[in-house]
């Protein structure tokens, strides 16, 4: 909300509110302070008519209104009145007489350590208080938190939702400012709590360090550095700097709650110190100097609207190196669970491989279709019914690159058999290479990406955490201990033939 203070005409009213001196603009409106008839003065917005230009927007509005009004919380400005009804429809907020933290840290520069965890602490506090009433805020930032004395205050919570219908946005714009809004938000996607979480270390950061953490430039360079978590933290706290590391978190599912936020500041400890990564700063940028690597985080005008530009594709973080162990770990396991798998079952355990694999790779092409789209027109709600819809289509498309894959694949796995027999190994060791082999070669052969893609949005995730990374090990081991178990007291077993494909005497294949 930009402030650019003027006089209305005299004696304006709007719901038996005369309003006094304008306040500022957002999308939703315009703010005027005002004086009720009798009361204290509060900060009435005036909703722009397009955002409520028809029955539905009014109900929609008054839906959010009436939530939000049960809000009571000292670190938000509560709603005191409102009347989306009316012929000039409303809400007003309590007044709070005080500087936005936007322009009291151009003013007056960084807060202080003292202030920065108070105001860190606070606005956390309030937002939860957004949340407790099943309201997202979805556009927490330096303008819309104001300082009354050194408490900060949250306003125009909850009724960015409002505006979010498309019918009420101007097509091509973004609603929200590119520096605080979460990477999933930028992706189109649904906004959740940990959203605002992103938003909230966001704001924190830019108290402490007078700058945005994603710096300044085209809107493109900005929201590329949020999808990548590429942040600039320098000057603050050494352990609310790792709060706020971890609330900036790229991927929402690794990203803190409310909850441990507030735990965290209250002394609860913050989360361990992530290794320095060299990869994110690109290498022609470093090469220049630190100087010009710090140019780019340089903060950026807020209140300047910014035309929404879709952005080029953005590779993920780098994971940490215990999380590549915890992920190798993991697929190592897999793998021995297929082998064991077609040790105990081998004329089962071949197919239903070979099956899954042309699965995985027909969700793939599926996925891969549905990007193409949201790149070239965004997100629609849409999306999971031509997802399933174009699902046939992609099983058939998947056939002749499952086929490539599947000879391959067998043609390593029989040079596995030549090799074990070649040692003189027994048939339960030879099966257990030859499907170590046969399941090693559908994720690494010809085409195996689209193996190995869909089992990473799995195993990846699960390998973020370690505890469900232990979990997810225990399960798969004792699956392939089960296997072995198998074979070690009942032999393998050839169902639904009645051997093996070859003669075998003494344990040892004969070929």
């Amino acid at each position: 909300m930009t402030t650019s203070p003027q006089q209305p005409p005299p004696g304006l009213t709007v719901g038996g509110y005369e309003l006094l001196t304008r306040l500022g603009e957002g999308g939703m409106g315009v703010v005027h302070l005002a004086r009720p008839r009798r009361g204290e003065r509060v900060a009435l917005k005036v909703i722009r008519p397009h955002v409520v230009g028809d029955d539905e927007a009014r109900e929609r509005l008054a839906r959010e209104v009436s939530s939000l009004s049960r809000i009571r919380s000292p670190w938000v400005a509560e709603i005191v009145d409102s009347d989306p009804w009316g012929e000039i429809p409303f809400v007003a907020t309590r007044y709070v007489p005080g500087p936005s933290l936007h322009d009291l840290v151009k003013d007056e520069g960084p807060l202080n350590d003292a202030d920065l965890r108070f105001l860190a602490h606070g606005l956390a506090e309030g937002i939860a208080s957004v949340h407790a009433v099943g309201v997202l805020h979805r556009d927490v930032k330096p303008s819309n938190v104001l300082i009354e004395g050194r408490t900060p205050i949250l306003i125009d919570f909850g009724l960015a939702r409002v505006a979010d219908d498309p019918k009420l946005t101007h097509t091509g714009w973004l609603l929200g400012t590119p520096g605080y809004l979460a990477p999933e938000i930028l992706d189109g996607y649904d906004a959740t709590a940990r959203s605002d979480v992103h938003s909230w270390g966001a704001t924190v950061a830019f108290a402490g360090t007078g700058r945005s953490p994603f710096g300044r430039g085209p809107s493109m360079a900005i929201t590329d550095r949020v999808r990548r978590g590429q942040h600039d933290l320098d000057g603050l706290p050494d352990d609310l700097r790792r709060i706020v590391a971890a609330a900036l978190d790229p991927d929402p599912r690794r990203r803190p709650g409310l909850d441990e936020v507030l735990e965290w500041l209250d002394g609860g400890g913050p989360p361990p110190e992530e290794p320095d990564d060299p990869y994110t700063v690109p290498l022609a940028l470093a090469a220049q100097g630190r100087e010009h690597t710090l140019s780019l985080f340089e903060e950026e005008d807020e209140a300047t609207p910014t035309p929404y530009e879709e952005p080029e594709w953005a590779a993920p973080p780098r994971p940490g190196a215990l999380e590549r162990l915890r992920r190798g770990m993991l697929w190592t396991v897999l793998a021995v669970a297929a082998g064991a798998a077609l040790t105990a079952y081998p004329w089962v355990a071949l197919p239903t491989l070979l099956v899954l694999t042309w699965l995985l790779r027909s969700a793939s092409l599926a996925a891969t279709a549905t990007g193409d789209r949201r790149r070239l027109r965004g997100a629609k709600w849409y999306d999971p019914v031509l997802y399933l819809v174009g699902a046939p289509w992609h099983v058939v498309r998947a056939i002749p690159g499952t086929l490539l894959l599947a000879l391959w694949s067998l043609g390593l796995a029989l040079a596995a058999v030549l090799i074990c027999y070649a040692a003189a190994a027994d048939l339960e060791t030879s099966l257990f290479v030859t499907g170590l082999t046969y399941a090693g070669a559908l994720a690494l052969g010809p085409g195996g990406s689209r193996v190995r893609s869909p089992l990473a949005r799995a195993v990846h995730p699960l390998a973020a955490r370690p505890g469900s990374w232990l979990v997810a090990l225990v399960v798969v081991g004792t699956l392939a201990a089960a296997f072995g178990y198998l074979v070690s007291t009942s032999g393998v077993n050839w169902s639904p033939f009645s051997g093996p494909p070859y003669p075998v005497e003494s344990g040892i294949p004969v070929l």
